[in-house]
Parts: structure tokens; C-alpha cells; sequence
């Protein structure tokens, strides 16, 4: 039983049209869903990955309008890291991130840089035999677009604290200095550990709720009961519609999700026009007259 890497990563803003702007149209991301935050209906939860909507590629947004800027600290997620095939892709996206304003750093095979509301992303030039998790965009060769995720780096006091759940409940494998790598058949992905800033972390605008680990359907109950052994609690499986959860804390206190690959994002609305209306599962479908009205309207980055 492994976990097949990063099924998503669930992050904050208070801009969902900058947001859309942002992820969908500069990044080349394609909007697969928008929806509500099923704890929360009165907000979006909008979802961008690849043009299946592929786990992997999933990076996912909350809107809190009025909420306060966030600050990554012991225990967040604060830099997620995405693939791309070469250099020249790495070429590309300077010049491209450049010509919108936003400032990069540019490492040997890496450009990193921040989204508008301060969340740290990196793109990385990595060789893999994952498939690529490719979104269509009139303006990014197929070749330059983002591929899926790489990993995650978190931030914690104790790196030790986290190591034996890591390896001997979730089948992490260490790899480096406060690093870990953990691949399933089809995909991997990895998880590193920085040593924590001397200031608290808050949670909010531009920082990361939550990181996603993806579970065979068949085995995740399974992964429910191992985690519960070990004594990290568990939520229970919570049906989330287009895939099945459950959270808990890993020790360094980094929230953790592991999500059933599939359903997936086509179970409500056709392939074809993914994200482009209001998707509510049908536990929330009666709520649809009420909240519709609270969210903010959003452009059709593909109209």
C-alpha cells in the first residue's frame, strides 16, 4: 500500500478573480471546478490542475474576502513546487512572469517567486518518468507549461518529530537532509522540512491550508485504520463527492489530507465545460438559491 505523491494542495485568498487571473490565465492552469468550501458553503473552493483535473495537479483556493494576510510559520506548508521539462521552459516563464510584474529568483534549474497575495512558488527543471500533467493555453507551448507537482516544503522546529509516522505509518522514504519521497505506482512526490522562522505562523490569506496525499480508492480505509493506530486521530472518511478524505495532523503539525483518486471533477458537469458554472454536490444542491448570491463573480478564463 503506498500513496501515489500529491493528490492536491489547498491554499487561502480573499481574491478569487485575481486568483483566477492569476493561477488560470498567467499560469496556464485550467479551472476544473468551481464550488463551495463543503465545512464553509458560504465561500468558493475553486480547483486548478491540468486539463483531466488529474490528481497531482491540483492546486485549490478557499476565499475568504475579508480575511487577514496569512504568514507561514512551524507547522505550514510554505512553498509548493511544481515540475517543468527543461531549462528553456524555465527560460520561458521568467520572461513570461516578468512581462505581468512579478519579481523571480532564479537558482540553477528553479525560478521562484510569489503569488499576488505572498503564497512562495517554485518552478523546478525535474526528470521523471511520472506522466506529464499538461494544461491547455493559446499563449504556453505544451512543452513550457507546468506538469504537475514536484513536492512541498513545510516549515518545523524538531524534523525528527515527524519521522517515524512519516516512514513507518504513511511509507515516506528519507532521502535527504529533513527530506522525504514517497511514490506509488503511477506518481511520486516529496516532502521537505526548513528549519521554522523565529516568528509564529498565521494562518490566512496566502498560506497554505492543507497538503493532499493521493490513496488508491480500494485502500483507503486501510490508510484510515493505519493512521488511527499510530495515534495521529483521524478524522473519518468524509465524502467529498469528487473524492473521499480524511485529515489529521502529521507531528510537526502540518495539516495532512489523504483524497481517494476519484471520482474526479467530471462526475457533475461535462469534461468539456469544467469549471465554468457553480458545481454543488448534491448534499449542498438546495443551498445553491442562498449562497450563489454570496459568492464573488468570476471571469471564464476560457470564454
Amino acid at each position: 500500500m503506498k500513496l501515489e505523491g500529491i493528490h492536491h494542495v489547498t491554499c487561502i485568498t480573499a481574491d478569487a478573480p485575481g486568483n483566477v487571473e492569476f493561477y488560470a490565465r498567467l499560469l496556464g492552469l485550467r479551472l476544473v471546478k468551481k464550488s463551495v468550501n463543503q465545512d464553509d458553503p458560504t465561500v468558493y473552493h475553486l480547483f486548478y490542475a491540468d486539463e483531466g483535473g488529474s490528481a497531482g495537479a491540483d492546486i485549490t483556493f478557499f476565499e475568504y474576502p475579508h480575511a487577514r494576510g496569512g504568514r507561514a510559520g512551524a507547522g505550514m506548508v510554505h512553498r509548493v513546487v511544481w515540475r517543468v521539462s527543461s531549462s528553456h521552459a524555465i527560460d520561458f516563464w521568467e520572461r513570461r512572469l516578468g512581462d505581468a510584474g512579478v519579481t523571480t529568483a532564479r537558482t540553477d534549474g528553479q525560478l521562484l517567486f510569489s503569488d499576488p497575495e505572498g503564497l512562495d512558488l517554485e518552478f523546478a527543471v525535474v526528470e521523471t518518468t511520472d506522466a506529464p500533467l499538461v494544461a491547455g493555453h493559446p499563449d504556453i507551448p505544451e512543452d513550457l507549461a507546468l506538469q504537475g507537482f514536484d513536492g512541498v516544503r513545510a516549515y518545523t522546529a524538531d524534523p525528527e518529530h515527524s519521522r517515524l509516522l512519516l516512514e513507518e505509518t504513511l511509507g515516506f522514504e528519507h532521502h535527504a537532509t529533513s527530506c522525504y519521497k514517497v511514490r506509488g505506482e503511477r506518481r511520486g512526490s516529496w516532502y521537505c522540512f526548513d528549519d521554522a522562522p523565529a516568528e509564529p505562523g498565521i494562518g490566512g490569506v496566502g498560506t497554505v491550508h492543507h497538503v493532499a496525499w493521493s490513496s488508491l480508492p480500494d485502500d483507503h480505509e486501510a490508510w484510515q485504520q493505519a493512521v488511527a493506530r499510530a495515534g495521529a486521530r483521524p478524522t473519518p472518511i468524509i465524502d467529498r463527492f469528487y473524492f473521499k478524505s480524511i485529515y489529521f495532523r502529521e507531528p510537526s503539525g502540518v495539516l495532512f489530507e489523504i483524497a481517494t483518486i476519484g471520482p474526479g471533477f467530471a462526475t457533475d458537469e461535462p469534461f468539456e465545460s469544467l469549471g465554468q458554472r457553480l458545481s454543488l454536490p448534491p448534499d449542498f444542491e438546495h443551498l445553491r438559491a442562498q449562497v450563489e448570491p454570496l459568492l464573488t463573480p468570476l471571469p471564464n478564463p476560457r470564454g
